[in-house]
């Protein structure tokens, strides 16, 4: 039989990068299709903060956190929660990359040229007892040049493989179907899109003009997730995290639609864990947006108010940083799909970072005048633009004309003035203490002991309603859709399997679409610093394995 290539791989993302690069070094044959234009190269991983887990790095040891193997997977099994039988796969490559990262992950990031930001954030804090939820030390290392600085290698990787005549680089070819021709999968057919000259990002025609079939010994699946389908995250969404929001925002662009899953499962795929799912309770809308609906993270310190819609205090230990996934279960049994931060400039120009390459020019620039600048300014550049432009944001100088500025912006003026002094003057008494009942204060001191969140990271304890802090600021956050936790399930070898617990010859599956190895290596939660991460482990796992089976 004649084929196109050894290997198709499908989707031009991190995932797809990674596997292509390491069949570029095996000397196999590949095409390389995306259903997006060229300047889209690299996907969802282009537009993040470049956030990676790493174990006892040189970066912790610097900043001196003691960490281990074995604390790092205490906190990731604790986190999961694994409890399925369909969990044996998505244990077993949580197992492995723990192992990654604990091991050669930085080192071989560093050979390719990636650096990282020498102070280490501590996301997905947790609040629990040690087997519960959350990273018990700092984990979340920076890329330096953020998204985009981790795709540059293996892009170059790619277009090396392109430069030898390995690589064929299809833009614009929407993937429709797999099937046999023989006894294993090695048939892919589509369809090819209208060229499209839009910015990356931005929504690309759909007008077909043309059809396309390929064959290849190997197929790799690395098409990501559902995040840019709000119907679609409502349908999968789990009982256990209350009702769906009945609005949300996105923070990927609609292409990311998770149509490959269904094609795969049609194919003889079996998809799993597919109630599980990664989404962001502290999204803003973008007040200058890429895509349709595009929303942006807060990544915040430990200080702010967060209240519910009503204006009450969210329970311990939901706080900023704390716990994902127990917060979105918390807001959406409020029958609310919003909540509020209540702050002060000193503590926004301290905490406040916003998730995104773009949100962050001079970590993505690498500019270390960028970064001292940020450092020293009372308020960064990004998010100062977002308290003068953003919808979410209310900056005012006292209590009252702050709550009137928030019932403006809500269907129902539910926020009481009198309710909300009481809080924040209660708490604030805390603050003025040295001994304290309450365990936001707690934590706010505590994370002060860690040298990185005092340089960086956590305003010193003060007033809220300190007039010297001021002005008072309200942000208004919402639900921002984001990753898939479930998906196709593959073993080690990146191997996608059937209902029966065969491997569907001649597919394999990498990044999101596989729930980033195994079919959900997160199990229900997430540390952080693990998506790209995952895109790489799964991605580089399937390439070599692919690369291995075609000769």
């Amino acid at each position: 039989m004649a084929y196109d290539a050894d290997v198709i791989v499908i989707g031009a993302g991190l995932a797809g990068l990674a596997a292509t690069a390491e069949l570029v070094d095996a000397g196999r044959k590949v095409i390389l299709l995306d259903q997006e234009p060229e300047q889209s190269i690299g996907g969802q991983a282009h537009w993040s903060f470049g956030g990676l887990f790493f174990v006892n790095s040189p970066e912790q040891r610097r900043m001196r956190i003691k960490d281990s193997h074995a604390l790092a997977l205490q906190d990731w099994m604790g986190t999961a929660g694994f409890d399925r039988a369909e969990d044996h796969w998505p244990r077993r490559w949580a197992e492995a990359y723990v192992d990654f990262a604990a091991g050669e992950k930085r080192s071989w990031l560093h050979q390719q040229g990636v650096r990282f930001f020498p102070v280490v954030g501590w996301a997905e804090r947790g609040g629990y007892d040690a087997n519960g939820h959350g990273n018990s030390v700092p984990r979340f290392h920076i890329t330096w040049g953020t998204g985009p600085g981790l795709v540059a290698p293996f892009e170059r990787r790619v277009r090396a493989g392109v430069a030898r005549g390995l690589v064929e680089l299809r833009f614009r070819h929407r993937v429709t179907g797999l099937s046999r021709s023989a006894g294993a999968v090695d048939t892919v057919t589509g369809e090819i899109l209208e060229p499209s000259g839009i910015e990356r990002g931005q929504a690309s025609g759909r007008t077909v003009t043309g059809a396309f079939e390929l064959k290849a010994q190997a197929v790799i699946v690395t098409s990501g997730g559902i995040g840019g389908d709000h119907d679609l995250v409502r349908a999968n969404w789990p009982e256990r995290l209350g009702t769906p929001p009945e609005r949300m925002i996105s923070g990927v662009p609609a292409h990311v639609d998770g149509k490959m899953l269904g094609i795969a499962e049609r194919t003889g795929a079996r998809l799993i864990n597919r109630d599980r799912m990664w989404h962001y309770t502290e999204g803003i809308q973008n007040w200058n947006p890429v895509w349709d609906n595009h929303g942006i993270r807060i990544l915040p310190g430990p200080s702010s108010l967060w209240l519910d819609a009503r204006g009450n205090r969210l329970p311990v230990p939901l706080f900023p940083g704390f716990d994902t996934l127990g917060t979105l279960e918390h807001i959406m049994r409020t029958g609310y799909d919003y909540t509020w931060f209540v702050l002060d400039q000193k503590i926004i120009g301290k905490e406040f970072a916003l998730s995104g390459s773009e949100q962050n020019p001079d970590l993505t620039g690498k500019s270390v005048k960028g970064v001292v600048g940020r450092a020293r300014a009372d308020v960064p550049g990004p998010v100062k633009a977002f308290m003068d432009n953003g919808a979410d944001f209310v900056v005012e100088k006292d209590l009252g004309a702050l709550v009137r500025g928030m019932n403006a912006l809500t269907k129902e003026p539910l926020i009481d003035e009198a309710a909300l002094r009481r809080e924040i003057v209660a708490r604030d008494r805390e603050i003025a203490n040295p001994f304290t009942k309450d365990l936001q204060v707690t934590a706010i001191r505590g994370a002060r002991n860690y040298l990185g969140d005092k340089l960086i990271r956590t305003a010193t304890s003060h007033r809220i309603l300190d007039p010297k802090a001021g002005p008072l600021i309200a942000v208004r956050l919402h639900i921002l859709t984001r990753k898939t936790l479930g998906g196709l399930e593959t073993d080690l070898s990146s191997r996608v399997l059937t209902e029966g617990g065969d491997p569907l010859a001649g597919v394999y599956a990498a990044g999101e679409v596989a729930g980033f190895g195994g079919g959900g290596v997160h199990g229900y939660r997430s540390l952080e610093g693990t998506f790209l991460g995952g895109c790489l482990f799964s991605g580089r796992t399937a390439g070599r394995a692919a690369a291995g089976a075609v000769g």
